[in-house]
This record gives C-alpha cells, structure tokens and sequence, in this order.
C-alpha cells in the first residue's frame, strides 16, 4: 500500500469511499451524499487530499483545510474515509500520520479533530496511541441517524 497525493482518476474511487462513511451516519456531520460533480469539487477544494492505494485501488482517503482563519489559521482539520471491506488493516493509522506530515508540510502548527464521536472508539484509540490529546467532550454533538444524540470529542496535536 502507498499512501499519494490524489490524481483526477481518484475522484470517482474516493467519492465513493466518502460517500460509503456519510451512508453510515457515525462518523462524519455530513448528511448529504457526493455526486461526481460536487465530489470533484469538495476535494479539490482542500489544502491537500491523500490518499492510500493498493493494488491500483483507492482504498482509502484524507482530506487536509484550515481549521480557522486569520490568526487562527495556523490550525488545520482533517478526515479520514476507509473503505469498508478493508477496515481494520491499519489503512487509517497509515492515512493520519501521511496527514502529520503532510499538515506540518503545508505550513500548519496543530491537528485539530472538531468532532470525533464519543463510540468511534477505534479512531479514538488511534489518536491516543498517536500523541493526539483530549480537549474534553461536548454532551450530545452530533445527531446520529436515527434522530439521538451522541457525545463528541475534539483532539489536537501539535505538528
């Protein structure tokens, strides 16, 4: 597996990575669905967009932006789209520290997570395990499918 920089033959692959995430309604605040228009230009409306492919096959997907502006604008934000089929072969882990280097790379100080749900429990315990800390928790950030509430945790690094 490689983890690139997108090329404009990725976009249908990772738009359908991302999309497969949004469907699933745990983990990105997104409700509504790419099309192949809107997915082009969402990704490369980014500061950056990795991702890691196998076999000749996206497999999975960052995307990197400030996370503010002005004199806040030295903090970026980034999420991560693995494919289903393939979860739980370190694709992620691998994504995240391309995104280090690639956040510190860009100009940027600090990694920031605004949202991670509190029962995404394997990108949390990734996240620790990488030197990510905790900022706290905000009670009932993010609405899941079915119309409940659950529990969000920011995290940041600095790069």
């Amino acid at each position: 597996m490689i983890i690139r920089k997108y090329v404009e033959n990725d976009f249908p692959e990772m738009t359908a990575i991302w999309n497969e995430v949004v469907r699933e309604g745990i983990a990105f605040p997104q409700e509504d669905e790419l099309d192949e228009q809107s997915g082009r230009e969402f990704f490369s409306a980014q500061s950056y967009c990795g991702v890691a492919e196998e076999n000749g096959k996206i497999v999975g997907l960052y995307i990197l932006h400030p996370n503010n502006v002005g004199r806040c604008g030295h903090i970026c934000n980034a999420s991560y789209a693995v494919s289903s089929e393939l979860r739980g072969r370190h694709i992620g882990e691998a994504l995240v520290l391309d995104c280090l280097e690639q956040g510190k790379a860009h100009g940027f100080r600090v990694l920031q997570f605004n949202a991670v749900v509190a029962t995404n429990i394997h990108a949390r315990h990734l996240y620790e395990r990488l030197g990510f800390m905790q900022l706290g928790t905000i009670k009932g950030g993010f609405r899941l499918k079915d119309g409940s509430y659950e529990d969000i945790c920011p995290y940041y690094k600095v790069l």
